[in-house]
């Protein structure tokens, strides 16, 4: 049975309806923008899109407005699996450990990036 949060209470279903898995990656301003967009669109993406059980691969477009306040956000990824299994799957690959490999070539350091992985439910 899958298992579904709601504002913190546990509802049980049979099935997953309409959902999908998704990784975010929030990368932070890098200090050279130029070397950065041409490694994460000329060999961090190709290689990304080669995934097992990848479904889509979306960039965000500029500019990122955030109603927080949080201007440090350059680049935002979004990959769609069909289950987190799947995506698990993905990264346990070898392609999955050139990606995370080749992540920290793009940003070495973890204060610059966001990663979260999560199932989502159409409601």
């Amino acid at each position: 049975m899958a298992k579904l949060y709601w504002n913190s209470f546990f509802i049980k279903k049979d099935i997953k309806i309409n959902g999908m898995a998704q990784m975010i990656v929030i990368y932070k301003t890098p200090e050279n923008k130029e070397v950065f967009d041409k490694h994460y669109f000329e060999v961090h993406i190709p290689m990304a899109k080669k995934l097992p059980g990848l479904r889509k691969y979306e960039v965000s477009e500029s500019p990122i407005i955030s109603t927080a306040g949080d201007r440090q956000t350059y680049q935002i990824g979004t990959l769609y699996f069909d289950s987190l299994e799947d995506m698990n799957a993905a990264i346990a690959s070898a392609q999955g450990k050139a990606c995370a490999a080749d992540r920290r070539i793009l940003v070495p350091d973890d204060e610059k990036i966001q990663i979260y992985l999560f199932d989502t439910i159409e409601i």
